[in-house]
């Protein structure tokens, strides 16, 4: 979760102008899944060659019991753990891969599957960046509705010494038979103040809308606010909140983490 600095190799306007051209890909239905990893993407990215892990946990002490599909897991009194590799491979590109598992409430641990991502951040200027992270999922029933899943997230945002915003739209598509159409829409945003010298306190909000082409009722649409903090001091890097939903939709009380072990 550290930020790492680098010259910017093209443009603001041609990575919108990707962007804009990458979410015209085909479509497909939305994949409900588990929710392993609760975060903000920002300018972070490995140095060449730099490998990385994190631990993404997450729990929610009072949310919904009810499965959205039969066989999915229910995150009520779960407990999400995602182990995240990563590699850097060049100034601008970043690998990685998640391992998903969780427990259901009554305590039994199931293997979601895998995911692997690749993550581009070409501009980062004068504090401002912009890049996007893309996902392909093969997961299991528990975890997703879509045996194989896609995602594309824009990540955007500004960063001093003192203040950090950040902003992601989420696109994510079901590869399955069965499970092709419109995607499913999620807007994520971070505001982070330094506090003192490796502390930061914040909020991150995310708001899950449903599908692109018919968005949701305001008030069934998941929709969470965080309270966060970001530690940063060598060798403790972590990220902890607590989530709180804010209407019928969404789960009532979440607690997430995400841990960054040394691992060279």
């Amino acid at each position: 979760m550290h930020s790492r600095s680098f010259a910017p190799r093209f443009t603001l306007s041609r990575g919108l102008a990707l962007a804009a051209g990458l979410l015209l890909l085909p479509a497909a239905l939305p994949s409900m899944a588990v929710t392993d990893e609760i975060q903000v993407y920002t300018d972070e990215i490995n140095e060449p060659g730099e490998r990385g892990l994190e631990l993404h946990i997450n729990t929610t002490p009072r949310g919904r019991r009810t499965p959205d599909y039969e066989g999915e897991l229910p995150p009520h009194h779960g407990l999400r753990v995602t182990p995240e590799f990563s590699w850097g491979l060049t100034k601008t590109l970043e690998a990685g891969l998640y391992v998903p598992m969780a427990t259901s409430a009554e305590g039994n641990l199931y293997l979601g599957g895998a995911k692997v991502r690749l993550k581009w951040l070409p501009f980062k200027q004068d504090g401002w960046y912009f890049g996007m992270n893309g996902e392909l999922s093969n997961q299991t029933l528990k975890f997703s509705d879509s045996h194989v899943s896609t995602e594309l997230r824009i990540m955007m945002g500004w960063r001093n010494d003192d203040w950090l915003i950040g902003l992601n739209p989420i696109f994510g598509w079901g590869l399955s038979k069965g499970h092709r159409g419109s995607p499913e829409t999620e807007m994520a945003y971070k505001v982070g103040r330094r506090v003192t010298e490796g502390i930061s306190l914040g909020f991150e909000y995310y708001n899950g809308m449903g599908k692109l082409e018919q968005r949701l009722p305001f008030e069934q649409q998941d929709r969470r606010l965080f309270l966060v903090m970001d530690f940063d001091r060598d060798p403790w890097v972590f990220n902890v909140g607590i989530g709180h939903g804010l209407n019928n939709a969404s789960d009532d009380w979440t607690v997430k983490a995400i841990f960054e072990i040394p691992f060279n």
